[in-house]
């Protein structure tokens, strides 16, 4: 009888062409996002806030809350500040993977700290979370400066997606085991107290640094583009300065980048606000905390099929369609919200499941495809300045959006009107997107990059 692996080869690797995984630097690079989900969920969204407020701030609840918005505001400053100048000197330097590879060091050396981190412990606690985010969001700026690198026009939307599916799983299968053993310790032979939740921070750090290892095994380091204006020898740090100045002045060239960049710092915003706003509108609703937890893990696990899916759907009707779908839905996802609070009390728990549900089908998807399409209208030898602004508008989405939401709190005693009107960041959002033309990004792009000599870098064996 005949082997069906001849045929079986084949199919394996249309799969993998579908999901943007048909080459080891595509896995390689996706395994990253695996890696360091593991930090958002664990650490900035579920477990680590709790820890911070109840373990760290003992006896001062409205204190602790204090610190943190201290820590988060703060962090986000420094990585506005620096992205764009690390960028620009990573570019010029050759020198994105190391730049990541100091980034992801740091930050899995702030996380594994945190397990020193008991009762009291403030301060400690504000410090390494502060260390650990900027590290964290810095990595990202020359993780997602690699993809335009990696990928051409016509994969780097699959790819872009892939990442984002990868993190859901990463992130989503980690924080599923943390809420596990901090909620039964005793099923894994645990002590209660802090130490379940000071060993899944450790874990974190692990798993950080594990899944962190194909990405610098297996993608290469870019080679540097030196433009013709420019010196292969000269200071990168001043180089960087000089890059910005000239970006800066030629915003003209790359209208569409930046263009975009608003329309995303908008629309973006309206995401992050319902990320960040959830949890305290559930709690609002009388939702009971074990069902919020879940609809967060909800999310993570209905988004990887859904970022695929969205992937899929880009290459048939393009990024830019994709993603103004996928913010018609966000609008309706807002309005559904405003009407859980109507319901009554028995039945806002299924409904706000449902809501998670819905979140899951465009967060990630919506989010990828923006790095994507952001991605095609750079030029390559730029990518880490480019990236690292991308860093900054998407750090600052997510301001605008709670403020109006308080506002409206205050306006009317409830939070359904503030998820309401988050409705208008993505109307705005998504009538600047409609006058964004990649094809002339694209274009624009290209043509900036066709004078740049390239140098290889100086570690081309990853």
């Amino acid at each position: 009888m005949a082997s069906p692996a001849p045929a079986a080869a084949p199919k394996r690797r249309g799969m993998l062409n579908a999901l943007g995984l048909h080459r080891p630097e595509l896995r390689a690079w996706a395994m990253y996002d695996w890696a360091a989900s593991a930090f958002q969920t664990t650490i900035m969204v579920a477990v680590f806030p709790i820890y911070f407020i109840s373990v760290a701030g003992s006896g001062d609840a409205a204190g602790a809350s204090q610190w943190w918005g201290y820590a988060n505001s703060l962090s986000i400053a420094i990585v506005a500040l620096m992205s764009p100048v690390l960028g620009a000197i990573a570019d010029y330097s050759g020198g994105k993977k190391r730049f990541l590879g100091v980034f992801t060091g740091i930050g899995i050396a702030a996380v594994a700290g945190m397990w020193f981190i008991h009762q009291g412990d403030l301060l400690l606690a504000a410090a390494l979370y502060l260390v650990a985010s900027i590290a964290a969001s810095a990595s990202f700026v020359f993780y997602e400066s690699l993809l335009p690198h990696i990928a051409s026009e016509e994969e780097v939307d699959r790819v872009s997606t892939a990442g984002y599916a990868f993190g859901y799983v990463g992130g989503g299968v980690l924080l599923a085991v943390n809420l596990a053993w901090i909620q039964k310790p005793n099923l894994f032979g645990m002590p209660a107290g802090t130490f379940p939740a000071r060993l899944s921070f450790v874990s974190v750090a692990i798993w950080w640094l594990l899944f962190s290892i194909p990405l610098f095994r297996g993608v290469r380091e870019p080679a540097r583009g030196i433009e013709a204006d420019e010196t292969a020898t000269a200071s990168p740090a001043r180089m960087a300065f000089v890059r910005l100045g000239e970006t800066f002045r030629e915003l003209r060239g790359y209208k569409n980048a930046f263009l975009f960049l608003v329309a995303f710092l908008l629309y973006n915003d309206g995401i992050a606000t319902i990320q960040k706003m959830a949890a305290p509108y559930a709690t609002e609703l009388g939702i009971p905390q074990a069902v919020t937890i879940g609809a967060i893990l909800l999310v993570q696990f209905v988004g990887i099929p859904f970022a695929f899916a969205f992937g899929a759907l880009a290459g048939r009707i393009g990024a830019k369609r994709s993603i103004l779908l996928g913010l018609a839905l966000y609008a309706g996802i807002s309005i559904f919200g405003f009407f859980i609070g109507s319901l009554p009390q028995g039945e806002r728990a299924r409904a706000f499941i449902i809501l998670a549900l819905m979140v899951g089908t465009v967060q990630g998807g919506t989010q990828a495809l923006s790095r994507s399409l952001f991605s095609t209208m750079i030029p390559r030898h730029k990518s880490g300045e480019f990236f690292g602004f991308y860093s900054v508008f998407s750090k600052f989405a997510g301001i605008f959006g709670p403020l109006l939401f308080a506002f409206m709190i205050g306006q009317t005693g409830s939070g359904r009107h503030g998820i309401l009107s988050v409705i208008g960041f993505f109307i705005v959002g998504g009538t600047l997107l409609l006058f964004v033309d990649p094809v002339a990004g694209e274009r624009a792009a290209r043509e900036a990059e066709a004078a740049v000599r390239l140098v290889p870098a100086d570690d081309q064996g990853g």
